[in-house]
């Protein structure tokens, strides 16, 4: 398998894992503030990555000839703690605003098409990074935003108050796929994931003290501890790990073309587990997402010719 189609299945796990945890975004907000359900979240994401760093230390390496990322001189140290720290700082502005937008009343629906916007921010972003985006991944990236606003967005769009939160958290995400983008081939993956963990965590609690600190108590937790659990080591502590793994082998807008699936994988869990079901305007939506990822991953003219001309060879 090649390194590409390991990262494009990866990301497809983390868009099911992310898609899957909306609802348990949503419980959460019935217990506790959105800054301390992000806080106690993601220390136990981090705190669930330290045993699999403990193991993936002790197990025994097959050779390769890949270079290994340096973790132990001091510039290796430095990219680790570094991305570790802006990892978490991006994800904490995306978490929040996003928890924030949903407390404020934006239904999960709208709250899932405002954050995945970062199928079109991403790119934008990436042409001042000097990032170039063929053409045929801008045409993905259109197809795939109608795609989101038929499946996601019933009846009329209008802006809201939460609807603004959740556009500022979309630019968070944005960010964080960008920051991965540069960091993960440069250093343990799964340390820096534990890291920006941490970073999110404190930084969330901090919030949390300042702005609402009424709300967190250990009732409160306890009342909300299967959502907690629940997004803290499968969405936070799976998710984004695998994200920033796979990302190692990816370009960030096809990455966020594929993370964008967690709209359409939202969709099916409620139709699984809450046995919703699935109107002809989200079908023609889903479709069309599916169209897009599908597209950016065929392989390109000259990929083409050279595959024809070994096979004639």
């Amino acid at each position: 398998m090649s390194k590409q189609m390991r990262s494009n299945i990866l990301l497809l796990i983390t868009a099911f894992i992310w898609g899957s945890a909306f609802v348990a975004q949503v419980k959460g907000v019935d217990y506790l503030s959105a800054y301390a359900f992000n806080g106690v979240r993601s220390i136990i994401g981090g705190l669930g990555l330290i045993p699999v760093i403990y193991f993936l230390d002790r197990r025994k390496t097959v050779e390769t000839n890949e270079p290994k990322p340096d973790i132990t001189s001091p510039k290796g140290k430095r990219i680790l703690y570094l991305g570790g720290l802006l990892t978490g700082i991006a994800l904490f502005i995306g978490a929040s605003f996003q928890q924030l937008g949903i407390a404020a009343g934006t239904g999960s629906g709208k709250a899932g098409f405002i954050t995945s916007l970062y199928i079109v921010i991403v790119p934008v972003l990436g042409i001042f990074l000097k990032k170039r985006v063929k053409l045929i991944i801008w045409f993905c990236v259109l197809l795939a935003a109608v795609g989101l606003y038929l499946l996601s967005i019933k009846g009329d769009f209008s802006f809201e108050d939460g609807d603004f939160l959740v556009f500022i958290c979309a630019f968070g995400y944005s960010l964080h796929i960008l920051i991965v983008d540069y960091f993960s081939p440069r250093t343990d993956g799964v340390r820096m994931s534990m890291i920006q963990f941490f970073v999110c965590g404190i930084l969330s609690l901090i919030a949390n003290f300042i702005f609402t600190p009424e709300g967190f108590t250990l009732e409160n937790i306890w009342a909300c501890i299967i959502p907690l659990l629940y997004t803290g080591i499968l969405s936070s502590g799976v998710g984004y790990t695998l994200q920033i793994v796979a990302q190692k082998d990816a370009e960030p807008a096809i990455a966020s073309l594929l993370m964008s699936l967690e709209s359409v994988f939202a969709l099916i869990s409620g139709m699984i587990v809450l046995g919703e079901t699935l109107s002809f305007r989200e079908s023609v939506g889903c479709l069309m997402m599916f169209a897009a990822v599908i597209i950016s991953q065929l392989p390109s003219k000259q990929v083409l010719a050279n595959m024809i001309k070994r096979g004639r060879n």
